[in-house]
């Protein structure tokens, strides 16, 4: 039987599974696809705290729910760093990156032309978790690379939730605190 863990956010609450990682962590799965009410509470709650800011990035693809609405209640373009390099993309700007939830290294691409729009410009980077740094920070990494590389102004890092000791980060905007469930 497949245990559970009871997040509150943003006004709501959900059951996350817990799903096994390794055989010493489990996580508590925050998955915004499918669950619009969800998406617009926690962007709600964070268009409310983030910086002002030109463009919001996000990493293909749990967090572009999240960067779409809050590009539609900010009022501000959404870039996607995208998983594989699309036929309209030119002059490809690239960063590996090693997820805790996909078991090879993976590549983030940005077009030349979304990263010509970053130059000189306030970049808020948007995800759907911002994980502990003794799991997986590499994924945010690899965004602030990409912003940095394209000349652009990172002014915050926004997620619904901090997981482990993201939440003592003090560059990060967060609603809620996620625990990680070690094993024995």
């Amino acid at each position: 039987m497949a245990a559970y863990y009871t997040l509150h956010i943003a006004g709501l609450t959900r059951e996350l599974k817990i799903c096994p990682i390794s055989e010493k962590l489990d996580i508590a799965a925050f998955i915004l696809f499918s669950d619009v009410e969800l998406t617009e509470a926690c962007a709600r709650e964070l268009a409310k705290r983030v910086p002002e800011c030109d463009y919001i990035l996000t990493a293909e693809s749990k967090g572009i729910p999240l960067a779409y609405e809050m590009s539609r209640q900010l009022k501000v373009p959404y870039i996607v760093a995208r998983k594989s390099v699309k036929g309209y993309m030119t002059d490809v700007l690239s960063v590996q990156v090693k997820s805790i939830t996909t078991a090879a290294v993976q590549t983030l691409y940005l077009d030349g032309e979304k990263a010509a729009w970053m130059k000189g410009k306030r970049v808020l980077i948007v995800d759907d978790v911002s994980p502990d740094a003794a799991i997986n920070h590499y994924r945010h990494r690899a965004l602030q690379q990409l912003v940095k590389s394209a000349g652009g102004e990172i002014v915050g890092n926004a997620a619904p939730l901090a997981e482990g000791d993201a939440a003592e980060r003090k560059d990060l905007i967060y609603l809620e605190q996620l625990p990680l469930f070690f094993k024995d």
